[in-house]
């Protein structure tokens, strides 16, 4: 990888949204970097300027139209010649009515083509500013663009995955855990969600290349590595059907897999050489010994099958977690959303997770005031939480968004005042079910991989440096607060050395609060 030169440009990135698209930042900021580009964590200080964003959430996206609104004035009053480009979800969904309302933007790119990135921003730099006045195709690349391939060859090829292959992993620039893309996209048209308008539809990169990937960070300080995917159980590669342009195997756009309904049994696969997401897993944590943790999400609750569940159970290093988006506790809601299950085909899939791995943690999604939610529909989802003994929940007020079914087809007629006031009640009840969770550690010792120094202490140390506080002392101790996370993702602080950053040590849980778990360094280190 080249050294960052001088000459280059300096680039900012900011992110929204999920892990998804953290792990799109760092693959565009990895063929950045592989080309000299100097980085920045100011905007102020950047010639260009990336927003890789977000359309599930309206908060998300009001953040964004704040920044390029902000840039925009920066560009017209100081800046000219600054380079604004907005990457991900919204610019795949908007098009190029996004510049038409935002004329401030000189590049768009969706998240099928990332790897485009660095040519977009080459030929806005080569264009004159006076000469900008509008965006062409040599600044604009949209899926829809690679929809319309006619030779079978390029049909074949997908650019993202030497993205994937060639990205760049520092364990001081990006920590010691890493994130690893092994599907795309969604073939599940929830009502409510724009993704599969968005990154399309679910493609699956071949094994060997996940493998490889792997191997490769754990080689370069990867203590932990999370598989992504929107739904990432459904995972399934078709080895016989692989194909190889220029030496590389292509990933494959998914089939679509019969259900199964929480009947436990296998995942559904097609034949003997299609290879599964139980599978893959094995794979990973039989051929990478090193790699001391191994994570995924998120998973969709249908099509959970128990060989899933019985290969965390039997592989010791893949951690004992489970993301599942519920959504709702009505049945009524999940037929209105689209999700494929009732609730309790979900809470089936909860009863097999805990009895096939005892000390298995679970978290979930759930939105509240979704079209046509009534009062019963709501207190059915506070039960849910106050029974299933998720660790926490992610809990959401429905925002229509466009280009959803939901958007078009569904009214949206809960009142905001009426969302907020359920969003309050779940969250109350998730709260009470947290500190229950959190409780049963106390006096237990549990193996945590250390992030770093907790928030608390991070701006304790930041108030000395501006000498906000009068006891320099805690700007040069070693010991500080530490945070990291347990196998089962809860959080745990404790006092310790910041060298201890990337390691998994064993702590003693001696007390808990809702959010997290409090304790002392184990004289054993895991």
């Amino acid at each position: 990888m080249q050294q960052p030169n001088p000459q280059q440009p300096a680039v900012f990135i900011e992110t929204f949204g999920c892990q998804m698209n953290v792990l799109d930042t760092e693959l565009v900021a990895g063929q950045l970097r592989g080309l000299g580009y100097r980085f920045t964590d100011r905007w102020q200080d950047a010639d260009v300027v990336l927003y890789n964003t977000c359309s599930v959430r309206e908060h998300a996206e009001q953040k964004v139209w704040s920044r390029v609104g902000i840039l925009g004035d920066y560009k017209r009053d100081t800046r000219p010649d600054l380079v604004l480009g907005v990457i991900g979800c919204m610019a795949e969904r908007d098009g190029t009515d996004l510049v038409r309302k935002h004329p401030q933007v000189d590049l768009m790119c969706g998240p099928s083509e990332l790897d485009k990135v660095p040519l977009l921003i080459d030929n806005v730099l080569r264009t004159r500013v006076n000469d900008r006045g509008g965006l062409r195709s040599a600044q604009v690349a949209l899926q829809g663009d690679n929809q319309r391939r006619a030779s079978t060859l390029q049909a074949a090829r997908d650019s993202l995955e030497m993205i994937d292959l060639a990205r760049s992993f520092s364990p001081e620039r990006d920590g010691h855990s890493a994130y690893v893309r092994i599907t795309r996209g969604c073939n599940k048209y929830c009502t409510y969600c724009v993704v599969p308008f968005t990154r399309g539809q679910e493609v699956h990169r071949p094994p060997q290349a996940i493998l490889d990937e792997v191997r490769k960070l754990v080689d370069a300080g990867a203590v932990e590595v999370t598989l992504l995917g929107q739904t990432v159980n459904h995972y399934h590669y078709d080895n016989a059907a692989a194909v190889t342009v220029e030496g590389v195997t292509q990933p494959q756009v998914g089939s679509v897999i019969a259900p199964n309904r929480g009947t436990g049994g296998p995942s559904p696969v097609f034949a003997d050489d299609v290879t599964s997401f139980a599978q893959l897993l094995r794979l990973i944590h039989d051929n990478v010994p090193e790699l001391q943790r191994l994570r995924f999400v998120t998973s969709f609750p249908r099509d959970f099958g128990d060989d899933i569940l019985e290969t965390i159970r039997d592989c010791p290093r893949i951690c004992r977690y489970l993301h599942l988006p519920v959504q709702s506790g009505s049945d009524a809601q999940l037929k209105a959303m689209n999700r494929g299950y009732t609730i309790d085909q979900y809470r089936d899939l909860l009863q097999r997770a805990r009895r096939i791995i005892p000390d298995v943690e679970i978290a979930t999604d759930i939105i509240t005031g979704f079209c046509g939610e009534t009062e019963d529909d709501h207190w059915k989802t506070v039960d849910l939480l106050r029974t299933a003994d998720f660790k926490n929940s992610f809990i959401f007020k429905y925002s229509p968004r466009p280009g959803t079914v939901a958007y078009d087809r569904l009214e949206d007629d809960v009142p905001d005042d009426i969302k907020k006031r359920r969003n309050r009640e779940l969250l109350e009840a998730q709260a009470e079910a947290s500190q229950r969770v959190h409780a049963r550690y106390v006096g237990k010792t549990v193996s945590v991989f250390v992030e770093g120094a907790s928030r608390k202490e991070i701006k304790k140390q930041n108030q000395v440096e501006l000498g906000w506080e009068s006891d320099t002392s805690t700007a040069t101790r070693q010991v500080t607060q530490l945070s990291g996370r347990t196998g089962g993702d809860l959080i745990v602080l404790f006092d310790g050395d910041e060298a201890l950053t990337g390691t998994v040590v064993n702590v003693d849980i001696q007390r808990a609060t809702t959010l997290s778990l409090f304790g002392t360094l184990a004289e054993t280190i895991a």
